[in-house]
């Protein structure tokens, strides 16, 4: 893993995006990437600590490029042979967080869109969180934070009645909903992670049915109250 000025002044240009062809290929030269390969942009919401940022390749012949991009430190990820998980792990060890990766691209050329994705990717980390967490996996969410203004419609449309109650009813009534989905939808097993009776989570299920009208046995509402319950769990204070 590399970080340094000169990484920095290398990496600008192929991280911002749309610099000419030839540029790009300077840039590529001088930092030592492959024309064409594997790539990932991970870009970190907190400082990368120390233990993170080492010389050498990974394990599975990973190799790193860091520098500090805007407001935060940024990687440009050549993957090895572990691919995007592997260096995600390796993050995770370190306690290098909270993150977010790019989807893999082919060439230098595609940094800067890796590194948009790789923004939007941070952006759906919970408040508090030190994950590290890939766009692939979060795309649904990754749509909700790309538009906040519809975010916050949505949540209003569908979580409006929920969020009047007050804080520690509405943590009861999100608890249920958040176990019951974790539990793949058995109530007795979100029972037993809330060390409850299966009826007190049934009630509450019901209950959040009425207040949200919307049934969780319906796909559609089913989606509309997971998307809200995305939202929620992307706010500064704990439902």
């Amino acid at each position: 893993m590399r970080r340094g000025t000169r990484y920095g002044a290398l990496l600008g240009p192929l991280l911002a995006g749309g610099a000419p062809a030839d540029l790009v290929e300077r840039a590529a030269r001088g930092l030592g990437l492959p024309e064409r390969g594997r790539y990932a942009v991970v870009v970190l919401g907190a400082p990368v600590p120390e233990a993170a940022v080492a010389a050498g390749p990974d394990g599975d012949g990973a190799r790193w490029w860091w520098c500090v991009a805007g407001d935060g430190d940024v990687a440009v990820v050549l993957l090895g042979s572990e691919g995007p998980a592997g260096a995600v792990a390796r993050l995770g060890e370190h306690g290098a967080g909270p993150g977010g990766m790019s989807p893999v691209v082919g060439s230098p050329a595609e940094l800067g869109t890796a590194r948009r994705l790789a923004g939007t990717a941070l952006l759906t980390c919970a408040p508090g969180s030190r994950e590290v967490v890939r766009l692939d996996e979060r795309l649904p969410t990754a749509l909700l934070v790309s538009g906040p203004e519809l975010s916050a419609r949505l949540l209003a449309e569908v979580f409006g009645p929920l969020l009047a109650l007050v804080p520690a009813e509405r943590a009861v009534l999100v608890g249920a909903l958040e176990a019951w989905l974790e539990c793949g939808g058995s109530v007795g097993r979100a029972a037993v992670r809330l060390r409850c009776h299966r009826n007190t989570v049934f009630n509450r299920l019901r209950r959040l049915e009425r207040l949200t009208a919307r049934s969780l046995s319906r796909p559609r509402e089913l989606v509309d109250l997971v998307l809200a319950l995305d939202v929620l769990r992307l706010w500064s204070a704990p439902p």
